[in-house]
């Protein structure tokens, strides 16, 4: 891994979140998946080590890729209005991107540890990822997958039925790249 930076983006991986339903009626709710498919991240390296990390997430880029559970299938406009419901509560008009950027990488177990800060609708909060790295020969293969807090950014889940269904307060991200050696 001795290249001086990466830059990596949708084209190299797969950035997604998945939202669970609570509350006496989220039986009738959706399990959302959204695809960010605009995103772009640069690793600055340190001789044979990631120093520094830095990732941007456009949100106009953000879609529903589905939804499960609920009282029948999610349609086409359902995932439409989903997407404006989710940008709505993330505030994107007055904050289109979400930024993570970890200045502490060390190395764990299977990968390496990011502590840095994640910025959300304005809100800037300490956030930890642990990133599995695996050889795959001629390309390393990234992954990782943590949790986001609404009340930590200050952000309030979409409600339905006077609170009777919303979505869960923690957001699962999962993140998958490859990327080839020889970059």
């Amino acid at each position: 891994m001795g290249a001086m930076a990466w830059n990596l983006d949708e084209h190299d991986g797969r950035l997604q979140l998945e939202t669970g339903v609570e509350g006496r009626a989220a039986k009738m709710g959706h399990r959302l998946t959204l695809a960010a498919n605009r995103w772009h991240a640069r690793v600055d390296w340190a001789g044979d080590a990631p120093a520094a990390l830095a990732l941007t997430v456009d949100l106009d880029g953000v879609e529903v890729v589905s939804g499960e559970g609920g009282v029948t299938p999610m349609t086409p406009p359902e995932k439409a209005l989903a997407r404006t419901n989710a940008l709505k509560v993330l505030g994107a008009k007055r904050f289109p991107q979400i930024v993570y950027q970890a200045d502490t990488i060390t190395n764990a177990d299977g990968g390496y540890r990011l502590d840095g800060t994640l910025t959300i609708a304005g809100t800037s909060r300490p956030h930890t990822v642990d990133l599995r790295v695996d050889d795959l020969g001629d390309a390393w293969a990234l992954a990782a997958r943590s949790e986001v807090s609404h009340r930590d950014h200050k952000l309030k889940p979409y409600s339905m039925l006077m609170g009777a269904m919303r979505v869960a307060d923690a957001v699962t991200v999962t993140f998958a790249a490859r990327v080839a050696k020889d970059r």
